[in-house]
């Protein structure tokens, strides 16, 4: 296992069971991303850092003819996950830079891939963008919300924020999106971005052709 994993599931073997009922007080923007899907039935639909399974069930909901896939570095999330999503969705424990979806999955490329307030706790995450672009099946998007710059809160409450989230080796990445129009620059990709009330966090749509 990976020094990250182990650190993940040492972050996780005891708020897992109350991961889901506290971060919807400060995880905004993750039902946004998921009505924004409009995943069409038989659509793949892959979670990086797919945690407790939430967003995957909620998609399941939203979208019941899509294919569901998650993956994680985390065992002890994905035992939760497991249990949560069963049958429905097939999950692998694996690194979100470097996995390979035609071994873990048996596919060669995703419709959609999701991203949900994982890059800001992935520390190669420039790397886990461009991995996850690769992946993306012809027409297939890339959908990220994370924490925005938090500029428009006052400062010392989005010092405090910052300050706290670092206590869960949470760190909100500033630049993502200038990275995301470099990689769409380079890589062939339309993109778009957008931000929440007072910048708390930001979204990232990233289009292959």
């Amino acid at each position: 296992m990976s020094s990250h994993g182990a650190l993940m599931d040492q972050v996780y073997r005891r708020q897992k069971h109350v991961y889901d009922l506290t971060r919807k007080y400060y995880l905004f923007g993750r039902d946004r991303l998921i009505a924004d899907l409009r995943a069409r039935p038989g659509a793949s639909v892959l979670e990086l850092g797919c945690g407790t399974g939430r967003n995957l069930a909620q998609i399941g909901k939203a979208y019941p003819d899509v294919l569901l896939f998650g993956l994680d570095i985390s065992r002890e999330m994905l035992d939760l996950a497991g249990t949560k999503l069963g049958p429905r969705a097939t999950l692998a424990a694996g690194d979100a830079t470097s996995f390979d979806p035609a071994a873990l999955f048996a596919i060669g490329g995703f419709d959609h891939i999701v991203l949900s307030y994982a890059l800001s706790m992935i520390p190669d995450w420039q790397r886990t963008m461009e991995h996850a672009a690769a992946q993306l099946a012809s027409g297939g998007r890339l959908h990220i919300v994370d924490f925005g710059d938090l500029d428009g809160l006052p400062r010392v409450l989005a010092d405090g924020l910052r300050a706290w989230l670092r206590v869960f080796h949470v760190t909100p990445r500033r630049t993502m999106a200038d990275f995301a129009a470099r990689l769409a620059a380079t890589d062939g990709l339309s993109c778009t971005v957008a931000y929440g009330p007072a910048r708390y966090y930001q979204t990232v749509t990233l289009t292959r052709a």
